[in-house]
């Protein structure tokens, strides 16, 4: 009997604990100068693409009051119903809110979106997050700068288009170029592909930039913490009873696409830039490109397979592996270009591969490399070797560089006459930066100045800026001519 009149006491003990700790009051401040601090006075938008929203954004609302909660009487958009902006505060997805506590020493979270009107060519939009507490009103500014597209979302050009837009081009779930069809795009244009989209190729492509107003293919992601982001853009297909995923280009020259031009260009932020695939016309180039820039790629800047292509004044630059990669055989020619890869990451594989095989199952299928030629190129990067040459026996090889600048490993041979002359070993071109912001023209000391063969010069007389590479002590190799 005493045992369980024990135990009742203890039971009557807690629940009463309960109670009392279930009662105390939350004390709050009425101290007009116990005011809220925020992380940001502004939240600040990139350009971004009318009609399709933005990244989320957000800022902290902080109670430094050691001792005090502090009630927030009302929380709004000071725009209303006709905002732009859209709230989630402290988890609630609303665009006001009242009587919120913050405890001392604790905060909030406020998230922020936009979506900018579509009607308007160019416009900015600003807002303000209002904070009513203690008397006081506080509140953080919101801008966000937007712009109007031309919006392409999964579209066929079957007939000849030409595309000279003032807009900008935003591509969502890929366009396709088909077969009996032209596409140009004209100097000046900028096209923004949505995550997973692609520019694909039956027909033909035609892009004529110009040194001082070049096209552009990126993603649609304008803030600045996504302007060296790879894998930003470019399809892919999960092919399941395989178990392998099939990369697709950002830009992606289909099997049967033919007399493909490229000038004055630059391509960047995607998994693979530009993908090439077989060739329908022999003795013509699948694709000529000229003066153009591909870079940070997570995979490859040029992925080509057993086709046509020549190349003139071109930057390949870091990417995850490859810059180029010339596989299953075909038909190469590299004049003055520059291959530059100081990829931050793990990167395993040399820049630049030659192959002209593939093995299925436990079969090697072989075409040959009918010609990779390079000429007054660099080849450069942050691995011992950057060239790799992977060659079957059971079809031809023909490979040459001629006054090149290579970055190889000490065993590697480049004394053979049929495949190497003139080239420099792993002499450091100094780029002017090989770090953020890249820049890929040489410095004054660079040992690739003044050394190119006038020969191949004389091919491409003008460089990747325009500039004459002629009429000075001599031509420099890869892309960018050294000008006072």
């Amino acid at each position: 009997m005493k045992k369980n009149t024990f135990v009742l006491s203890i039971v009557i003990v807690l629940f009463a604990l309960a109670f009392v700790t279930g009662c105390e009051r939350t004390e709050f401040t009425t101290n007009p100068e116990d005011k809220l601090q925020f992380s940001n006075d502004t939240v600040q938008f990139d350009t971004i693409f009318q009609g399709i929203g933005s990244t989320t954004r957000f800022f902290i609302v902080y109670n430094q009051n050691s001792s005090k909660s502090i009630q927030i009487d009302r929380v709004f958009l000071a725009g209303g119903a006709q905002s732009k902006f859209r709230l989630n505060i402290n988890g609630y997805q609303s665009n006001e809110l009242t009587d919120i506590a913050i405890a001392p020493g604790d905060s909030l979270f406020i998230f922020v979106e936009v979506t900018i009107n579509p009607e308007t060519d160019a416009m900015v939009e600003q807002d303000s997050v209002v904070f009513v507490s203690n008397g006081n009103i506080q509140d953080v500014d919101l801008i966000a700068f937007g712009q109007n597209v031309l919006l392409i979302d999964g579209q066929v050009f079957s007939n000849d288009t030409v595309i000279t837009s003032n807009k900008p081009v935003l591509v969502y779930n890929s366009m396709l170029v088909d077969s009996l069809a032209t596409l140009t795009i004209m100097e000046g244009v900028k096209f923004h592909f949505h995550k997973n989209s692609s520019l694909l190729v039956k027909g033909t492509l035609k892009v004529f930039g110009t040194v001082a107003n070049p096209v552009y293919f990126t993603g649609d992601r304008l803030e600045q913490a996504y302007s060296e982001i790879p894998g930003q853009w470019g399809a892919y297909l999960e092919i399941d009873s395989l178990g392998i995923t099939y990369i697709l280009g950002g830009i992606h020259l289909l099997d049967g696409s033919r007399f493909n031009e490229i000038e004055n260009t630059v391509i960047k932020n995607g998994i693979i830039g530009l993908r090439v695939d077989n060739v329908v016309t022999p003795g013509t180039p699948c694709l000529v490109i000229k003066n153009t820039r591909i870079e940070n790629m997570n995979v490859a800047g040029l992925y080509a397979a057993g086709t046509h292509i020549e190349s003139y004044n071109c930057v390949f630059a870091n990417c995850g592996k490859y810059t180029i990669a010339c596989t299953y055989g075909g038909n190469y020619a590299f004049y003055h270009c520059t291959m530059a890869n100081f990829w931050s990451g793990n990167r395993q594989a040399p820049q630049l591969v030659l192959n002209n095989y593939y093995v299925s199952g436990s079969t090697l299928y072989a075409k040959a490399l009918e010609k990779a030629y390079f000429g007054n190129c660099i080849i450069y990067g942050n691995r011992d070797q950057e060239l790799l040459i992977d060659l079957s026996d059971e079809t031809e090889a023909n490979y040459f560089f001629d006054r090149c600048l290579l970055k190889v490993a000490n065993s590697f041979n480049t004394s053979n006459n049929t495949y190497f002359k003139d080239v420099i070993r792993n002499e450091n071109p100094k780029f002017v930066s090989t770090t953020r912001p890249y820049d890929y023209s040489l410095d004054s000391i660079s040992p690739a100045l003044n050394i190119g063969d006038p020969e191949i010069s004389a091919i491409v007389p003008f460089d990747f800026n325009g500039n004459s590479r002629i009429s000075d002590d001599g031509p420099d190799l890869g892309a960018i001519e050294k000008t006072e």
